[in-house]
């Protein structure tokens, strides 16, 4: 009797009740994966320009393509500007050249970035309202004058609220740009 109520005591105390907290999966995440060498950057590398063929925008109707190729410029050169490089012509023989591409998953899949960038964030899906959100892609190279092949690349994934304001949106799209921009070194 007494080893009968010894198992029905320690059942008790191993039995437990268990809650699951139900968490919601934040929109405002971002995944980043960056590549490359940054060690040619010197004093000596002080001026950038916009390279020939690499701005692009891979985006449907809901995104204006040329607001976006202005804006990223203008985020670009500040981020680039508060390091103490200066934006010239490309003519003016930069020391480097920076391009960027921004893409929606709609119009390009992980496997295709991939393809094209040699990089891929990963960023999930999972638990996001697809009606508010779309997963959108950013990518940022740097080039060595006359090299075709970039000496850094980072590329971020995070989630576009097309219900934002344009402010919103684009105070959030310097916050990236600036995270992007983090670990290229002041000159």
């Amino acid at each position: 009797m007494i080893k009968k109520l010894t198992c029905l005591f320690l059942i008790t105390f191993l039995t437990a009740c268990v809650t699951v907290d139900h968490v919601e999966t934040s929109p405002m995440r971002t995944t980043m994966v960056t590549t490359g060498d940054l060690g040619f950057i010197s004093e000596k590398t002080s001026r950038f320009a916009w390279h020939p063929s690499l701005e692009n925008v891979v985006a449907d109707e809901r995104i204006n393509s040329e607001k976006v190729v202005r804006h990223m410029r203008t985020s670009i050169t500040q981020m680039m500007e508060s390091k103490g490089y200066r934006l010239v012509s490309i003519d003016e023989s930069p020391d480097l050249l920076i391009g960027f591409g921004l893409a929606l998953e709609s119009n390009m899949s992980d496997a295709e970035i991939l393809k094209e960038a040699g990089l891929v964030a990963g960023l999930s899906t999972a638990g996001i309202d697809s009606d508010q959100y779309e997963k959108g892609s950013v990518l940022v190279a740097l080039f060595k004058p006359m090299q075709l092949q970039p000496v850094w690349r980072v590329l971020a994934q995070g989630f576009t609220d097309f219900k934002q304001s344009g402010e919103q949106r684009q105070q959030r799209f310097d916050e990236l740009i600036s995270l992007m921009l983090g670990s290229i070194p002041s000159v």
